[in-house]
Formats: structure tokens, sequence, C-alpha cells
């Protein structure tokens, strides 16, 4: 089993919260991800806004569940 196996089977074993803060630290670990040319980061936090701010622009996650269930039938 190569390491990358091992490391991914025993992060799987991990409590969700333990798995969460590993997840933070190895994207944490990676140089630049977030800092994208296209500002792919900004145009993400506008939309989160825009939900928060009004909620009729988004879809439930019932919505989203019923149009992905539809799409496969």
């Amino acid at each position: 089993m190569t390491t990358l196996a091992i490391v991914e089977r025993l992060a799987l074993e991990l409590p969700e919260q333990q798995r969460a803060t590993l997840a933070v630290h190895i994207l944490d670990s990676l140089p630049g991800l977030f800092s994208e040319r296209d500002e792919g980061l900004a145009e993400a936090q506008r939309r989160d806004l825009e939900m928060d701010t009004n909620p009729s622009v988004s879809m439930s996650l019932e919505e989203f569940d019923r149009q992905i269930s539809d799409r496969r039938r």
C-alpha cells in the first residue's frame, strides 16, 4: 500500500472535527491556493454575501437534490 493510501485511510478514520482540522492544515500548506489571478475567492465571497442578503437568489439543498435527481432520470 502506498504512503498516500495509508494516510488517506487513516485520515478517513478520524472523527469529523479532526478531519476538518486536518483538511484546513493541508490546504493552508499549499502555496497560493486562494490567491487566484481571476479573484475567484472574491467572487465566491461576493456571492455568499448576496445569498445572505437576498436568499431568493439561491436554491435550497432540497431543490438542488431534486434537480440532480431529475437529471439522472
